[in-house]
């Protein structure tokens, strides 16, 4: 027996499908028996991991860890199982051993590290542990040789996912995870795609995949999506892949195929890439139920955008020339801007909002999502310009597990080298002051008298230029909370 465990992702304990669990049982089916705990829907997840091995004498338990809450949950369980298990194999995959492979494997209750895609190299590490045989071969595996030394071999290539079986929804409460969202009242989550082309040295998946790129045909994606509304009852979907719409004859033929359906859907992609869709896409996709696309804007600034890496032809006018042909088909832009940039964060936070209004006032619908910049381990400007003004990674898991590290890993850390108190309370009245003038359409709780309110109130400050010492926007969003999609999502 096999337990796999998705450890708590947020305070919320909000449930969010376990697509990479589900992706490596997908290839045990009919093989191996196992077992999905997902530490959101159990009251701990260390008891509830304790109680499954005690009743099911499993010999190995499979962790998936992201940075942030995740590695904060899954540190503490697997020490302790470890101690009270010890003949348990402790393995772990997923975002961050992938990029901290080193650091997690200093870690003894951690066994093995997968880094990357190892959908096809699992079955057989699970036979060859079993059979007492050498694993130290098998690619994207991390271990120890006898002296202790940590050994990380080459991660594998992305695999084909049309040669991958569909996802065993069979396996977890598919109604513990589907939830009401401005999409529809049952909204249901779906990756469709595996890595990205583009190598933006800002993004971690270009440590994972290395521009490389697979996607479900349209055929098969609608299939899966006509599955989960016919099994399921899904009125919606979200694509969380890390880039949907790369091809505009796949996306066409996808929209083409599901119309029929009347659901509602949500996907990532890029500004220059659907720049180039044209009209008769557009309204294809529109017409299937596309409601909201989310875009890396990142940056207004090409010499910015150059730094990061971008890639494409993305510029300001690309950004802003998509705003305004998704106005005029009825899709909302949901934009995300990396703010406060080294070298000079102060000029960097000050171009973004001047471009953000430029945005606003194409497409105001456009949604704004702030993140700040956290370096991650992909060579280029922006790491060496982090680098060079004093950032260094945590040197162990338990300072990565720190509540400032925590923060860091979600985007919302401001305590950084380059930053300063001037820098962060201009970002975060200025996002206060737009996030009331424009309230998200996606939250659903949001009362017509709230939006109202909040817009009236914050009028007077948009139209100045006002931002500083918001204290009537501060007491009204203890009446009506703003829902922060970069935090919460919708």
């Amino acid at each position: 027996m096999i337990l796999f465990y998705n450890p708590v992702s947020s305070a919320s304990k909000k449930p969010v499908l376990p697509m990479s669990l589900l992706a490596i049982g997908a290839m045990l089916e009919g093989v191996e028996e196992y077992r999905i705990i997902d530490g959101n829907l159990v009251p701990d997840g260390l008891t509830a991991l304790r109680e499954a091995l005690v009743e099911t004498k499993a010999d190995i338990l499979c962790v998936t860890v992201m940075p942030g809450p995740q590695l904060s949950n899954a540190s503490p369980i697997c020490r302790a199982l470890k101690a009270e298990f010890p003949q348990v194999t402790i393995l772990w995959g997923g975002y961050f051993p992938t990029l901290h492979g080193q650091i997690v494997m200093q870690e003894a209750y951690v066994d093995y590290v997968f880094r990357g895609h190892c959908e096809l190299a699992f079955g057989e590490f699970v036979a060859k542990v079993r059979a007492g045989e050498d694993v130290t071969g098998l690619p994207g595996l991390g271990w120890r040789d006898a002296e202790g030394k940590v050994h990380l071999n080459q991660k594998p290539p992305v695999p084909d996912i049309n040669a991958l079986p569909d996802f065993p929804y069979h396996r977890v409460d598919m109604d513990a995870y589907v939830r009401s969202s401005f999409l529809g009242s049952r909204t249901i989550a779906h990756h469709a795609s595996y890595g990205c082309p583009f190598q933006c040295n800002f993004c971690a998946v270009v440590h994972k995949v290395n521009g490389r790129y697979s996607a479900q045909t349209a055929e098969r994606t609608a299939a899966v999506v006509e599955k989960l509304v016919r099994e399921h009852g899904a009125t919606a979907v979200e694509f969380y892949d890390s880039n949907f719409f790369v091809h505009e004859a796949r996306c066409a033929e996808f929209a083409e195929r599901i119309t029929h359906l009347d659901i509602g859907w949500w996907g990532f992609g890029r500004a220059d890439t659907m720049l180039k869709f044209s009209d008769a896409t557009w309204a294809k996709m529109r017409k299937s139920g596309l409601k909201m696309v989310f875009m890396g804007a990142e940056s207004g600034d090409l010499e910015t955008l150059k730094r990061m890496n971008k890639g494409g032809k993305q510029d300001g006018n690309a950004i802003l020339a998509v705003a305004e042909k998704m106005r005029r088909h009825d899709v909302v832009p949901e934009m995300s801007f990396i703010i406060g940039n080294p070298p000079d964060p102060a000029k960097d936070a000050e171009n973004t909002i001047q471009f953000i209004r430029m945005l606003k006032k194409v497409n105001p619908a456009t949604e704004i999502v702030f993140y700040i910049y956290s370096p991650v381990p992909v060579e280029g400007a922006m790491l060496q310009e982090a680098q060079a003004a004093g950032f260094e990674y945590p040197k162990d898991v338990a300072t990565w597990t720190e509540a400032k590290w925590e923060k860091f890993a979600q985007h919302l850390s401001s305590n950084l080298p380059w930053m300063n108190d001037d820098i962060r309370r201009k970002i975060g009245n200025f996002q206060r002051v737009l996030h009331a003038r424009y309230p998200t359409m996606t939250d659903t709780r949001l009362t017509r008298t709230g939006r109202f309110a909040l817009r009236t109130m914050a009028a007077w400050r948009y139209k100045t230029q006002f931002y500083d010492f918001p204290i009537e926007l501060r007491l009204l969003d203890k009446v009506f909370p703003y829902q922060r999609p970069e935090i919460q999502g919708f």
